[in-house]
């Protein structure tokens, strides 16, 4: 079949409806992870899909290639992507969320796990060429039976999570699938919650449901000035990802938050990895190690920190944007909701949550930048950067060269990367004074000149 080659992307399928992406595609999808689910000894496969206008007839056509080449389908029907991550973790082994995730509302796609993993690279791109192929055989015996996990899954998460005292919380869900659920959760952890666009909405009216962009939180900012809640919190679109808002506004970054949930981690795990990827912050290995764990940083991307974190039997792993992946009294998978209780159930110790969380170690920094690049072009740029590094950068700088190039001063780090999924370079910077951060920034800016004279600076389009 004719499928466009761009939806393919590094840890799932992506592509704007109906133009690359087509229910004629979803159904060549489903018949492709079927074949390589049978070959894998996996004869059920769970389905779920997000709140999108596109996903119930995306996921009815994914449901007829599964079933046409002869698995079994759980349909756990409108669900978060952990939702369905926790489906493939407690009914089957395997399972498929559509989502578009945080793109914008004509986007959809496919996140997958294969027996017990997510997958992504090759194994993606060998369900490419099985589609080019045709390469499939249709016996029409898979069946279909609908299960809903939320019951389940909300059993989960409270008989685990205790929090030391009730919380009044702002929960912004942004018309993400994350509203049908989330909300509900909370409360049956004892928290009172104040509900910001819980209705589920693929036009998404009120704001785009992306946690990572100031602009999504300022309805969470005005809640929280305005009420006496304590604390906020956002979820993206599928509901994977989360953001934390303080009382006074503050937004309380990722990389900051693994820092509180790595002491918590690792006072029940001590000697344990923590997972982080190059993004991340400078502070939060010391403060790994100063709580008795291991700092690991590797490359971005959740489907290869999920990869890191099973070689390691790392209890904790997370990313700068957002995906926080709780392995010591959870599966492993990310999941926002589990991570935002997770999070209640510390600072509910505290008298001051807002306090707490504002006093974590931060930095100087740059948001995430991009370079727009020719198609191939950035893999080979930070090739290029990584051998110039050698000479370029003398002791006490440390080079890494994990993804991309990072350079960490005593003061700071730069980072020059290639995404995986789009043809950009992804840069941050940070310094421990605004002084080190224009000084790194200078540095690595005239190191990525000498490669790309053409270079023009962006912020990141997430």
């Amino acid at each position: 079949m004719q499928v466009a080659s761009s939806i393919f992307k590094a840890y799932d399928i992506r592509g704007i409806v109906p133009s690359t992406l087509t229910e004629e595609v979803a159904r060549g999808i489903g018949r492709a992870f079927g074949m390589a689910a049978l070959a894998a000894g996996e004869s059920t496969v769970a389905v779920g899909r997000d709140g999108r206008l596109s996903g119930p007839s995306l996921s009815a056509a994914l449901m007829q290639g599964l079933t046409e080449v002869g698995v079994d389908v759980i349909d756990i029907g409108m669900a978060t992507t952990p939702m369905l991550y926790f489906a493939a973790a407690t009914l089957c082994t395997s399972g498929i969320q559509v989502t578009g995730s945080h793109n914008p509302k004509d986007y959809n796609g496919f996140k997958m796990v294969l027996g017990g993993r997510a997958i992504y690279g090759d194994e993606i791109q060998a369900l490419r060429q099985r589609m080019e192929a045709d390469d499939w055989s249709i016996s029409g015996t898979g069946k279909i039976r609908r299960a809903d996990v939320l019951a389940d899954y909300t059993a989960r998460i409270v008989g685990d999570v205790k929090l030391a005292r009730p919380m009044k919380i702002v929960v912004d869900c942004g018309n993400g699938v994350a509203g049908a659920s989330a909300p509900g959760i909370f409360r049956q952890l004892g928290c009172e919650v104040i509900e910001l666009f819980s209705e589920v909405d693929g036009d998404f009216p009120n704001h785009h449901p992306d946690p990572s962009k100031p602009e999504n939180l300022r309805d969470v900012i005005h809640a929280l000035q305005t009420t006496d809640a304590e604390l906020g919190l956002a979820f993206d679109g599928d509901g994977d990802r989360l953001g934390i808002v303080t009382k006074d506004g503050q937004t309380i970054f990722p990389d900051r938050q693994m820092m509180l949930f790595a002491r918590d981690v690792l006072s029940r795990v001590p000697g344990g990895s923590i997972v982080f990827d190059v993004k991340c912050t400078q502070r939060l290995a010391p403060e790994i190690e100063a709580a008795g764990g291991k700092a690991v940083m590797y490359k971005t991307g959740h489907s290869l920190v999920k990869a890191r974190m099973k070689e390691l039997g790392a209890p904790l792993g997370g990313e700068m944007s957002g995906h926080i992946f709780f392995k010591e009294r959870w599966y492993g998978f990310d999941d926002g909701t589990y991570a935002g209780c997770r999070l209640l159930e510390i600072v509910s110790r505290e008298a001051d949550p807002s306090a707490v969380l504002n006093a974590l170690p931060t930095s100087f920094s740059t948001p995430e930048l991009n370079v727009s690049c020719a198609e191939g072009e950035p893999h080979r740029l930070a090739a290029e950067l990584q051998a110039l590094a050698a000479t370029e950068f003398a002791a006490p700088a440390r080079v890494s060269t994990i993804d991309g190039l990072r350079v960490d001063w005593a003061d700071g780090f730069g980072l020059i990367r290639a995404s995986n999924t789009t043809p950009v370079l992804v840069l941050r910077f940070e310094g421990h004074s605004q002084q080190a951060l224009q000084r790194i920034e200078a540095q690595m800016l005239a190191l990525l000149k000498r490669v790309k004279p053409d270079a023009q600076l962006g912020h990141a389009a997430h």
